[in-house]
């Protein structure tokens, strides 16, 4: 009875979705995919795939992405005779996804309408689906299930914020939910919530949180020297990145920066706002604060010097984050200090860049904890305490060796998430 509602309601719902992704898109200036979101696959495209059986992994956007990334590599160690497809939702966790090269195919996922699901299993025909984090479609499930086709979610979490809305809508999750064959958790107070939701306990586990895995390794100066000289960024500034910003919080950011440059003037910002499609607002909020900078997409990789102290640097691209971390003194992860939930504090730990952060960290509780257990980061209560901890780093550089050297051990200590998730998959495929 479930399912017959969902597929009517879906049948109602179908032309404002088809509105809203056209809308996105061309605001964004990307095209719709609409005949891949159908289930329509070019021949050609699935030409990469062949005769192979095929493990599809399925991440929505860019944070999953980058997290399913150990894991895709431990598969196509683990399976070399296997086709590897991922899928995305969003534009950005496309063209993340697409430069990875353990993938074999890359597609967006299908609307979750009846006849766009049968079509995109139907020309695939996987032998494992793969669902990372808490991605849950009940007629994408339940055709996966009538077909015989195992479903795992990877690297699960149920964050605080989300939790009581879950448990609202149990009715809508429960009947999907019991479908995957093994729910793989990142902690145990996760495994016990997507269980109140409707998961099955026998097939649900706690096995860590694969973004542990993402490759680390201390930045070296010849590497750090090499990546400036890309971007235009002379060598004797101290960098700060403040990544992955949202509106309202470019202010805070700009703010500390111009408090700090009229001490430090060899201090230099890289702004990366979460949405590049944003650059031209933060263009305007740059030019209205009086602060010189210039984009990304007008810096040449010749290697020629473009900027000095007190200069912004743009970032108005994707899929650069990591180096533009690599390149730095210091990190600020945004999405702190405004009510968004926070990011990934691994991405700089893992180079060995000290990271500061805001108290809204909901979606990266337990990895804001483990940083500050591990001494790798500072926590920023307010905007104030966002210049003063960006004061402590730029004038110590001992300190910001002991941050980096502590959240290189933490990515040790708490790695091994890839392993378990391998093993599960195992019992499976």
């Amino acid at each position: 009875m479930f399912f017959f509602a969902y597929n009517i309601l879906s049948i109602f719902l179908l032309v404002p979705v088809i509105i809203y992704h056209l809308y996105r898109s061309v605001s964004r200036g990307r095209p719709p995919a609409f005949r891949e979101r159908f289930g329509y696959i070019h021949a050609a495209e699935l030409a990469r795939i062949g005769e192979r059986p095929v493990i599809w992994l399925h991440a929505v956007s860019v944070g999953e992405a980058i997290a399913a990334r150990p894991l895709l590599k431990a598969l196509r160690e683990h399976y070399p005779g296997h086709a590897i497809l991922v899928s995305n939702t969003t534009e950005t966790g496309r063209a993340i996804s697409s430069s990875f090269p353990e993938k074999d195919l890359c597609i967006y996922f299908p609307f979750d309408f009846l006849p766009a699901v049968r079509n995109t299993l139907h020309r695939i025909r996987p032998k494992l689906i793969i669902i990372m984090e808490t991605e849950i479609w009940p007629n994408f499930t339940r055709e996966a299930t009538n077909r015989g086709i195992p479903i795992i979610l990877a690297n699960g979490r149920v964050s605080d914020r989300s939790f009581s809305r879950y448990l609202k809508f149990d009715w809508f999750f429960r009947p999907a939910l019991q479908m995957f064959s093994c729910l793989c958790m990142q902690t145990e107070t996760d495994r016990e919530r997507i269980i109140a939701i409707g998961a099955s306990p026998e097939r649900t586990v706690a096995v860590g949180n694969l973004k542990y895995d993402i490759p680390s390794h201390l930045v070296q100066d010849e590497e750090k020297a090499g990546l400036r000289g890309r971007y235009g960024i002379p060598g004797n500034l101290t960098v700060v990145t403040a990544g992955s910003t949202h509106p309202g919080e470019e202010e805070y950011v700009l703010a500390a920066y111009q408090e700090l440059v009229t001490t430090f003037n060899n201090f230099f910002l890289v702004l990366v706002p979460r949405h590049p499609e944003r650059a031209n607002e933060v263009a305007a909020l740059l030019e209205q604060m009086g602060l010189s900078y210039r984009r990304r997409t007008a810096i040449k990789t010749s290697g020629v010097i473009a900027f000095q102290g007190g200069m912004v640097l743009l970032v108005d691209t994707i899929g650069e984050m990591m180096d533009l971390y690599a390149l730095s003194d210091l990190a600020f992860v945004g999405g702190s200090l405004v009510p968004t939930g926070g990011h990934n504090l691994l991405e700089p730990a893992s180079l060995g860049i000290p990271c500061i952060f805001g108290p809204n960290m909901d979606n990266f509780r337990e990895i804001a904890d483990l940083v500050l257990q591990y001494g790798a980061g500072i926590k920023a209560e307010t905007a104030a305490d966002l210049t003063d901890s960006c004061r402590a780093l730029i004038t110590s550089a001992e300190l910001r060796m002991v941050l980096g050297q502590n959240g290189l051990k933490m990515m040790r200590d708490a790695g091994g998430a890839t392993v378990r998730h391998i093993e599960v998959i195992s019992r499976h495929l």
